[in-house]
């Protein structure tokens, strides 16, 4: 059935219930009513944005964050080790999730990294299993049809296994001036292109597609992909501006909790909807370990003092001469009616999208990199004896992707301004090269610090803890500095704008990156499927220790982040999850 009332909902009972409407949570209501016996409720806390343009539109890069009809908009607490900054973490919210502002790039992570999973206690998490659920929900657009991808060597193997799932995947209708010099002058810097982009071997450069319908030039995501062609299911129901504040458990004599209800707020009203089978926690890295705690479900430290009574004790961490006009021409009302106009014929930047990525090894870009790597393993093996449950382990596989010289670092090229301190010039055209790290050693905290759902709790990165993080960071910097004196991107660059040419020293690099470094808004790893003598909250099945009916299912889980962009892992693990859970069902 369509988008429900709180009438259809409040104090009824449902066999399933997912609180969260994203891109997870979404993806597994979906999958979970395909069996009729079954009732499923999901409570999504933003709006539905059904056929909203702001959503639908490609190349509407960051135009939603900070705007609280779309984005959570999370700010870090001070960061200790970033000049006490305070930073803007984006966060999808309506239904979709993130996957209705994200930048749409699609990519697998390197097939030995989603193997880590397995090897660190998960059984059935590998790459076989990853490439299945991928397959199955993927709709490739054969290239040829995707328009002038002849211009570029838009190789990615494997692309095309999936051809009749939910969420639509090809290259952009258009490539700007400046994606094939950039890339090439990156290859002419010692780079190679990669030889599996999407396949498992991503490191070097590439274009990758995103996930636009080329015929409709029109955002696919989790809503348009899986919610509307199923939203007549009558067993399906989905009730916006829903904000679950906490399970409402039973613990019984052998310790193990069950979750009975679910309570959430809706018009300014606390309702509560029963708990047939499970409830499934989809609210996101930062969200679902804030419902778990206010459960009752986290660090008997952090419950205590807040007068939550804890059922089970669990942690729950974190870890200008250019034809083509930029992104920057939208601060021009008129150049964005001309494109909005534009985008109707195929044409003008909306049917363009970020396709140059590469992933790289340290080594790739940087002479330090021998001695930042060996600095950091002597760093993690001399306090092995003072880490956590579970953290060495971790750690142990960083460094064999060190030794391996694994791509963990990626370049991504933005057509457009995206940076700080120094702002644009007014009708100015500006690209920015980001230099982004995906093998952080440092690791971060999110804990509740109220009762009260509607606080956020507090979320702690500990960005650059490790000096390691740090000092990648600077040679990053360096590096795609340098990018500006190699042909042919050279010709068509001006000035540089940030961090600017009084900052040139490493420790000067380093004072600008602890004030203006950014996210890249890929929060997980909070709610980590781990074994629970290893600081685990999940087990392999996503359901939560200790519990017989709560399940997470959202980026949370992951036990340790890969080197790529999360929206295809996100619909993989809600893909996997919905079998997971069917087949507990018959147990």
């Amino acid at each position: 059935m369509p988008l429900v009332s709180i009438n259809d909902v409040a104090e009824k009972s449902f066999d399933y219930v997912v609180a969260g409407g994203g891109t997870a949570g979404l993806t597994l209501a979906v999958r979970l009513s395909e069996d009729p016996n079954v009732s499923v409720l999901v409570l999504e806390a933003g709006g539905a944005h059904i056929d909203d343009p702001a959503v639908l539109r490609p190349a509407s890069f960051g135009s939603h964050f900070r705007q609280e009809e779309y984005d959570w908009d999370y700010t870090t607490v001070p960061q200790k080790w970033a000049a006490n900054t305070e930073f803007h973490i984006p966060s999808g919210k309506g239904l979709g999730g993130s996957s209705q502002i994200n930048f749409l790039v699609w990519s697998r992570p390197p097939a030995a990294e989603i193997d880590d999973f397995e090897r660190l206690g998960n059984p059935g998490w590998n790459w076989k299993e990853y490439v299945k659920y991928s397959k199955k929900l993927e709709k490739c657009v054969p290239r040829a049809a995707s328009g002038d991808v002849k211009k570029g060597d838009l190789r990615a193997k494997g692309l095309t296994d999936g051809t009749s799932g939910n969420i639509t995947v090809a290259f952009p209708k258009t490539l700007l001036e400046l994606e094939l010099p950039i890339q090439e002058t990156m290859l002419h810097t010692g780079f190679k292109h990669a030889k599996d982009p999407v396949g498992g071997d991503p490191h070097g450069v590439a274009f990758y597609p995103q996930t636009v319908n080329p015929a409709t030039l029109d955002r696919s995501y989790v809503t348009n992909g899986y919610y509307l062609p199923a939203q007549d299911r009558k067993n399906l129901s989905v009730l916006t501006g829903a904000r679950v504040n906490h399970l409402v458990n039973e613990k019984a004599a052998d310790g193990i909790v069950t979750a009975k209800s679910v309570e959430f707020n809706h018009n300014g009203k606390t309702h509560s909807v029963k708990i047939g089978k499970e409830v499934v926690l989809s609210a996101g890295a930062v969200r679902s370990p804030q419902i778990l705690e206010l459960s009752g479900i986290g660090l008997k430290h952090i419950l205590e003092p807040l007068g939550i009574t804890q059922q089970i004790d669990l942690p729950v961490e974190i870890k200008d001469d250019v034809k083509d006009p930029t992104l920057d021409v939208f601060r021009d009302p008129e150049q964005l009616q001309k494109h909005l106009g534009l985008q109707k014929e195929g044409k003008g930047l909306f049917s363009t999208g970020l396709t140059g990525f590469s992933f790289c090894a340290l080594q790739d870009y940087s002479p330090r990199a021998d001695e930042i790597q060996k600095a950091a393993k002597e760093s993690i093996l001399q306090n092995a004896a003072n880490y956590p449950p579970g953290l060495l382990e971790q750690y142990q596989i960083q460094i064999e992707r060190m030794e391996k010289k694994a791509p963990g670092l990626e370049i991504c090229i933005i057509p457009g301004f995206l940076s700080a301190p120094n702002p644009p010039e007014p009708g100015k055209k500006y690209f920015t090269p980001l230099i982004i790290m995906n093998h952080n050693l440092s690791r971060g905290t999110v804990h509740i610090t109220s009762v009260d759902p509607n606080v956020n709790p507090a979320l702690d990165p500990h960005y650059v803890e490790q000096p390691s993080d740090l000092q990648t960071l600077i040679e990053g910097t360096k590096y795609v500095r340098r990018l500006k004196d190699v042909e042919p991107f050279k010709k068509y660059v001006v000035k540089e704008l940030n961090p600017g040419p009084e900052v040139q020293t490493d420790e000067e690099i380093g004072e600008w990156l602890k004030k203006n470094l950014s996210t890249t808004y890929h929060t997980g790893s909070s709610v980590s499927m781990l074994p629970k003598d290893k600081g685990g909250v999940v087990d392999p099945r996503l359901k939560v220790y200790g519990t017989s009916n709560i399940r997470v299912v959202d980026l949370s889980i992951v036990p340790l982040y890969f080197s790529a962009h999360p929206q295809t892992t996100v619909y993989v693990i809600a893909e996997k999850a919905a079998d997971l859970i069917k087949e507990d069902s018959k147990i």
